[in-house]
């Protein structure tokens, strides 16, 4: 009875344990992998990530100047982001937000190819 009284009056006298989560939200340790995020003008399309990527779950076409990313494919290993040659893949910190369907994400770049097809097609 006596160690119950001693866990009661501790626990009246010191603040909780947890968080008031909804109110009080916690910042991200250092190191934590959330989602990746490609900046399409510092990206050269070079395909390395693609390489490196042991769930395939990004695909590069340099003809047609896109990169596709499948966010629900992706392992959050960061091996892309290590391999980049111009840093333009990073590993944010942020979860990405819940979603009830799949989606790819398509980032479209100005290319001489894909400018050279487009001139094509409007003449």
């Amino acid at each position: 009875m006596l160690s119950m009284l001693k866990n009661v009056v501790y626990n009246l006298t010191h603040k909780p344990a947890t968080r008031r989560y909804p109110f009080e939200k916690r910042e991200p340790f250092e190191g934590t992998r959330g989602h990746i995020e490609n900046d399409i003008e510092k990206c050269i399309l070079c395909g390395i990530c693609q390489r490196v990527c042991p769930s395939n779950c990004i695909q590069v076409d340099r003809k047609e100047g896109t990169w596709k990313f499948e966010p629900f494919a992706c392992i959050v290993c960061g091996a892309c982001v290590d391999a980049c040659p111009t840093k333009s893949l990073i590993m944010l910190k942020e979860y990405r937000p819940i979603s009830h369907e799949k989606y790819v994400i398509v980032q479209k770049k100005e290319t001489k190819a894909s400018a050279e097809k487009e001139e094509k097609e409007g003449i």
